[in-house]
């Protein structure tokens, strides 16, 4: 290697690891401006009396109830959630300002509301809006007084949505429409906790921060009756962040115009020289991990397809009545689920595959280490599911449903000891992977910058889930959104990325396509780009969760440095593209090529153009929550991590199982029907259906393109029905998969063994 390239690296390093810590502390400083600007929970909630309403108590107990009927799985609070449900704040605020407004216009004028000329309508809009929005939490007692009107109200909204979460049969066509099952929460001292917990977090958006002209959760929902609309910060800094995505892009194509050089290709081998690797114990232990993903991701479709119908029928599915046995709330939290399960299973997989191969060296014990880590990932799996089911259905207590049932955190949902348990076992594959890739990390040779990449992005694979565990019973919920992000955007959209980009640089290295230095530092730059944005950008989900206007700042500048290194995502589909033809052999690895290329795509229009349109703060102040959250889910979630879980699932299978049964043309008819049916379900339906509901939450507010008069339109359902178009493309594809893996395994293993006599311990 010349200097000058070692030199470079050896600045990439220090650039990555000043960045790292950077990033981290502005993160952290953020989390701590968080803790200290959080709507305050009041000690008590009293009318002009003194009578109290409900307690600091309930308020806590009631974010337990929440939790343990799904949370974010039924509905939504500040935005985040499922989406068949209303938002519950928006729903609530809007209920009550309509109410404020009736009993205000008819104390004075004794007509409603809508019956007033424009002057009068006008002036007590004015009334209703400072009565909502004037803050009135005393910092001495903490209390928070309400007058005689807003307390009569606020007791009566109380009382709905007590009935509303009980069995009243005058309820049943509304839960009906909410997709929300009957009697959801039998006890009435619950129901009434609930009530609690879904007045101040209403409370939070509707009221102004001490010494501020703008909400806790910067004036969102969007509620034209007390003028919550986008503050000027927001304004502000949304097109901040449009420059800074500008200017990165430039800066990015500019840098690369400058330092891209043709490198010569290295002399191509003859043959595959991963076939001359014999597959040691452990690496072939890893089968059970690739073929238990694609059994949870058949189970994650099925998941999805009962999830998707509830959009039409709420109770039924096709006429049966099955939202008793597994309701709405409990297929989506399953759906969401066994999408991290499978793809973190097949990361799981990879890592212990190919850190042996890597370095040459079978540790004493691995392949029982390897086994132990499967029979754990099952108890895990299918204890959190059951746990899950028995917390919906309320057959623990509040206390035990944490530990055991539902946390009702979206993708954080399975109880703490399952959590624990999980955080456990990839402390395991972390050893595991470790004892196996350091002789490779002590050798020093010319790959070795790809693969302390690897073996540092397994480490924050390993480390950085535990920061869920920070999320306890009571956990104020500003601070339990700020850990969990932690976990869904760092842990899944961050570190998973930066592990896989090594492990695809390693493969292309290995099989002597590309030079070692060039991997290396394509691989360093690739992550201080990604991390850069990455890390602080993971602030851009908490806009609208009761955070000060800092971290908006933050996360509107740094989340649109994240879409910067996808501008020039072309180049890097197209050399994957390209190397698949370079020689004869490597027509056994066309397909895993193709999706690491299908992954370059998705990830620049699922992350980047569909990520982006959610990105501004102002245009996520609109459209959170919408059908265009889920629209940047599925694509970028399997777009990006599933396609590229499967180019990795057979990429270790290739080295896993005889030529003899590889049937390319199932992977392609997977290949093409993930990319139809994913492409089929964006446009058919979650892009039109996300960009009607974005018009009528710009036009009515944001509770009209949440509510059950707007979703079930026919129109709404028409597209939702369009939907199964791409559902029935993407199954046939899931099924296909499931073919292939079937048919590997079929020949007897006499076949496929390996003598891994040739792997010499040093």
């Amino acid at each position: 290697m010349s200097k000058n390239n070692k030199d470079s690296n050896k600045t990439a390093w220090w650039i990555l690891g000043l960045m790292f810590v950077a990033s981290f502390f502005v993160l952290l400083m953020m989390g701590q401006e968080i803790y200290r600007h959080a709507p305050p929970i009041p000690a008590q909630v009293v009318d002009e009396s003194g009578a109290v309403l409900f307690t600091g108590e309930d308020i806590r107990n009631g974010q337990q109830v929440w939790r343990s009927i799904g949370g974010h799985e039924t509905g939504s609070i500040w935005g985040h959630g499922s989406y068949v449900a209303p938002d519950w704040n928006a729903d609530w605020l809007h209920r009550e300002a309509e109410m404020l407004l009736d009993a205000m216009a008819l104390k004075v004028h004794n007509q409603p509301w809508q019956q007033l000329p424009a002057p009068q309508q006008a002036a007590i809009r004015e009334q209703a809006k400072q009565a909502i929005r004037t803050n009135t939490f005393d910092p001495e007692d903490g209390s928070i007084q309400l007058n005689g009107q807003r307390a009569e109200i606020v007791r009566h909204l109380s009382q709905y949505y007590q009935r509303l979460f009980s069995d009243d049969p005058a309820f049943h066509a509304l839960r009906e429409q909410y997709a929300i099952r009957d009697n959801p929460i039998p006890t009435l001292q619950h129901r009434q906790w609930l009530s609690a917990f879904l007045f101040w977090t209403t409370w939070a958006t509707s009221t102004n921060r001490p010494g501020k002209d703008f909400t806790y959760t910067s004036n969102w929902p969007h509620e034209p009756l007390i003028d919550n609309q986008p503050p000027g910060s927001l304004l502000f800094w949304s097109v901040v962040s449009i420059i800074m995505l500008i200017a990165g892009i430039g800066a990015l194509a500019w840098y690369h115009a400058a330092t891209a050089r043709h490198t010569p290709a290295p002399e191509l081998p003859d043959r595959d020289p991963l076939r001359e690797i014999a597959a040691t114990p452990s690496m072939l232990a890893t089968r059970k991990f690739f073929w238990t993903a694609v059994a949870l991701f058949l189970l994650q479709v099925v998941m999805g397809a009962i999830t998707a119908h509830y959009a039409v029928e709420g109770h039924e599915f096709y006429g049966i009545n099955i939202s008793e046995i597994i309701p709405y709330a409990l297929t989506r939290t399953w759906h969401t689920q066994l999408g991290v399960f499978w793809i973190a299973t097949i990361w799981l997989g990879t890592g212990l595959y190919f850190a042996p191969l890597l370095s040459g060296f079978e540790p004493e014990w691995q392949k029982t280490g390897v086994n132990c880590l499967y029979v754990a990932l099952v108890i895990v799996v299918a204890g959190s599911m059951t746990g899950e089911w028995l917390g919906i259905q309320q057959y623990f207590n509040l206390n035990d449903n944490f530990w055991f049932g539902h946390q009702g955190m979206e993708f954080v949902d399975l109880g703490k000891f399952w959590q624990l348990l999980l955080f456990s076992g990839l402390l395991i594959w972390l050893l595991l992977v470790s004892r196996a890739i350091l002789p490779a990390l002590k050798a020093r040779k010319a790959d070795r910058h790809v693969l302390w990449v690897f073996f540092l992005s397994a480490i924050a694979i390993g480390l950085f889930y535990g920061a869920g565990l920070f999320m306890g019973q009571r956990t104020h919920l500003a601070i339990a959104e700020y850990w969990r992000w932690w976990v869904v955007h760092l842990w899944v959209e961050a570190f998973f990325e930066v592990f896989a980009t090594a492990v695809i640089a390693i493969l292309f290295v290995r099989l002597g396509l590309v030079r070692a230095k060039t991997a290396g530092s394509a691989v360093l730059f690739a992550t201080i780009i990604f991390l850069a944005g990455g890390i602080i950008g993971t602030l851009h989900h908490l806009y609208f969760g009761g955070v000060p206007t800092s971290v908006i700042a933050w996360g509107a500048c740094f989340s649109a440095l994240e879409v910067v290194p996808l501008s020039l995502i072309g180049f890097e589909a197209y050399e994957n593209y390209r190397l698949r033809k370079v020689t004869g052999w490597m027509k056994d690895y066309q397909w895993p090529v193709l999706f690491f290329v299908a992954t370059a795509f998705w990830n620049l229009v699922g992350a980047g153009v569909f990520g982006f349109l959610i990105n501004p703060p102002v245009s996520l102040y609109y459209i959170q929550g919408l059908n265009t959250t889920p629209l940047h889910g599925h694509t970028a979630l399997f777009g990006v991590y599933g396609m590229l879980g499967i180019g990795l699932l057979t990429l270790c299978m290739k080295g896993l199982s005889d030529n003899r049964v590889w049937d390319n043309r199932l992977l392609k008819w997977a290949f093409w029907s993930f990319n139809l049916g994913l492409a089929a379900m964006a446009l058919t339906t979650l892009l039109p259906v996300g960009v009607l509901q974005a018009i009528a939450s710009i036009d009515h507010g944001y509770w009209y393109a949440r509510s059950p008069e707007f979703i079930h339109q026919p129109i709404i359902h028409t597209l939702v029905w369009l939907r199964m178009i791409g559902d029935i493309i993407f199954s046939a594809g899931v099924l296909a998969l499931a073919l292939f893996l079937i048919k590997l395994a079929l020949p007897e293993k006499a076949a496929v063994q390996k003598s891994a006599d040739v792997l010499q311990q040093p």
